[in-house]
């Protein structure tokens, strides 16, 4: 079993996104709703906080060393140094009841994102699509007709993508060509359900295996290449949202979390802090955005 532990002391409302900079060493992550971006020394255990204007949906890592940040409906570079924002792209700035959800830089070097349906009315609807954005801002729509966009990740290799919608609840299959970003061959990888764990954020091992949060169960299901549920780890929060691997050697999962119900922390005091515990299996090295800088 996993031995996950907090770091830090920042709380998130709707804690997302995690991803390691092995150049600084740190983790990165979000509050979507909280509309923040957070970062953690691994080393120091510093933390340090930016807020923006409107929800920050996702982030990755770019070459140039900023990130590549999707807020409510648009995409674009964000420097932690100066505090800048600059604008590369729109996405459904003219619909309403959408926004930008999670997302992640593929290893063609673009920036997949993707919209969820964000109304008052439930069930959700299924409005939202998966966009690919590279660094000209140069937006490709990819897969439409989903309620929520969720659970990207890539193989070792880069020949296969998962991407989930939360409210189905499935998970997809896709191979993937790093060289172009062209996606084919869809099919269905998982099916997970409320008591196993309706997938939301996801990250692949060393060995390709696909790590999904169970936001709905509380855990981590880890399915196999092929698609078999083969582990499950309970994670000390109420409804966790996205793993990640980091730290030397990417032997170390983090984990963030939302607060759906403030009544939850009676029982998880630790959800909306980042957990973390040592992994048996090391994380895949995640790309970084082709930016011009």
């Amino acid at each position: 079993m996993l031995d996950f532990q907090p770091i830090g002391e920042t709380r998130c409302r709707l804690g997302e996104g995690p991803v390691y900079d092995d150049r600084r060493d740190v983790l990165w992550y979000c509050d979507i709703v909280g509309r923040a971006i957070h970062r953690y020394d691994l080393q120091g255990g510093e933390e340090r906080s930016w807020t923006f204007d409107s929800e920050v949906g996702s982030l990755g890592l770019c070459e140039s060393g900023r990130l590549v940040v999707a807020r409510r409906s648009r995409v674009g570079i964000f420097d932690p140094d100066s505090g800048s924002f600059d604008e590369i792209a729109r996405i459904e700035d003219d619909v309403a009841d959408t926004r930008l959800n999670d997302g992640k830089v593929g290893p063609d070097g673009a920036f997949w994102v993707g919209t969820m349906d964000d109304g008052t009315a439930k069930p959700r609807r299924t409005i939202g699509a998966l966009y690919r954005v590279d660094a000209s801002g140069s937006v490709e729509c990819k897969v439409e007709g989903l309620a929520v966009s969720n659970g990207l990740a890539w193989s070792p290799d880069g020949r296969v993508m998962y991407h989930s919608d939360s409210s189905a609840p499935r998970v997809d299959r896709w191979e993937f060509d790093p060289a172009t970003g062209a996606i084919a061959s869809r099919s269905v990888f998982a099916e997970p359900d409320d008591e196993t764990g309706r997938p939301d954020g996801a990250a692949v091992d060393a060995d390709g295996y696909y790590w999904s949060a169970g936001v709905s169960a509380g855990r981590l299901n880890r399915f196999s290449p092929s698609g078999d549920l083969v582990e499950q780890h309970d994670v000390p929060v109420a409804a966790p949202t996205m793993p990640c691997f980091a730290g030397p050697g990417l032997t170390r999962l983090f984990v963030t979390s939302l607060i759906r119900d403030p009544a939850a922390l009676q029982e998880h005091p630790l959800t909306g802090i980042v957990v973390s515990a040592a992994s048996a299996v090391a994380g895949a090295p995640v790309a970084r955005f082709r930016d011009s800088g």
